[in-house]
């Protein structure tokens, strides 16, 4: 059966186009229309399955009831796992999510806002990228929330949601000195966000705590978004060069690069080697033997972004920015 239009249940409810249209928008009450005729209205509607236009509806009530989400890459599993929770959560709230990948590109990033901008989205929730200050600052100058996750800008006043990165990397460094090993190795990216800087900066802490030099050859830093072949040709020549005996991969899909490299150049991870992967992965389960992790709280961080954005959205009055950091889990599996 066909969805009627508002002009049908206006015709077939003997009604005028307006009242069918107030009382779709819930303004039956205070244009004094008579309770036999929303009753009549409303089950002309329950029965014929209409439903109203989103974007018609948006420029009516100035709400979408779309929340944009701008993440760096929902092709990796943390992005990805994150991403599904926050539509979830959303979704059971009556918020449908919109969400896009910045790929780390400022322009691509900057293009993101606008597009969520002229959708007329109700509210942002941004895992960001240096150089999109001014961009988040004219969103919040405009009244619109704004939520950051996974990464701070210090210099937006805005929420914030994210994992304690330096205790959970200098945990798992302290984990291999406790193990014994000594030439530790750290597979990075030369992304210039806080999050990554501060898993280097737990690493060089636990070194240097504990007495080990810090080795500017041990650390290896792969472009951002380059190919895998170069990754694993630069993966490959660390660990052929040098006397390893652990490392810590900063990302997860550095470290399944790196899983790559140790079976092409028959290396085992055991009593000689150890390994731990930042941000958990199905394949570092299947791993014989499996690869330890750090797990980064997903359900906490985007129930806390949800709840923080839906309070945003109901407050009409200034907002008390909050920074919500929940640690890491170093899970140790070998």
């Amino acid at each position: 059966m066909k969805s009627l239009s508002i002009k049908d249940i206006a015709v077939k409810a003997n009604v005028s186009i307006t009242t069918v249209s107030f009382i779709i928008n819930g303004k039956a009450k205070e244009k004094s229309i008579s309770e036999a005729v929303i009753e009549k209205v409303e089950k002309i509607i329950e029965e014929s399955g209409y439903k109203p236009n989103q974007i018609a509806r948006s420029l009516r009530t100035g709400n979408s009831n779309i929340i944009g989400l701008i993440i760096e890459d929902i092709s990796n599993s943390f992005f990805s796992r994150i991403a599904r929770l926050i539509e979830d959560k959303a979704y059971k709230r009556g918020y449908k999510i919109i969400y896009s990948s910045t790929e780390n590109s400022i322009d691509k990033a900057k293009e993101l806002i606008n597009m969520f901008k002229s959708r007329k989205v109700d509210a942002y929730i941004i895992s960001p990228i240096k150089g999109i200050e001014e961009d988040i600052q004219m969103l919040l100058d405009d009244g619109n929330p704004v939520i950051l996750f996974d990464r701070n800008l210090p210099d937006v006043n805005t929420s914030y949601v994210g994992a304690d990165h330096f205790t959970a990397s200098y945990q798992s460094i302290q984990s291999f000195i406790d193990q014994g090993k000594k030439n530790i190795a750290l597979v990075t990216t030369d992304i210039n966000v806080e999050q990554i800087i501060e898993r280097y900066d737990g690493y060089k802490k636990a070194l240097e705590d504990n007495g080990i030099k810090y080795d500017d050859k041990l650390v290896l830093k792969i472009h951002f978004n380059q190919e895998e072949s170069d990754t694993i040709a630069q993966i490959k020549e660390l660990f052929v060069n040098k006397k390893i005996d652990a490392v810590l991969f900063a990302t997860n899909y550095l470290a399944i690069s790196g899983l790559k490299v140790l079976k092409k150049i028959n290396k085992k991870i055991g009593d000689d080697f150890a390994v731990i992967a930042y941000d958990d992965h199905e394949a570092f389960e299947l791993h014989t033997p499996a690869i330890s992790t750090v797990q980064q709280p997903l359900e906490e961080i985007a129930e806390n972004v949800i709840k923080l954005i839906l309070k945003q959205l109901s407050t009409k009055t200034k907002f008390e920015n909050q920074e919500i950091i929940i640690p890491a889990k170093l899970i140790i599996r070998h």
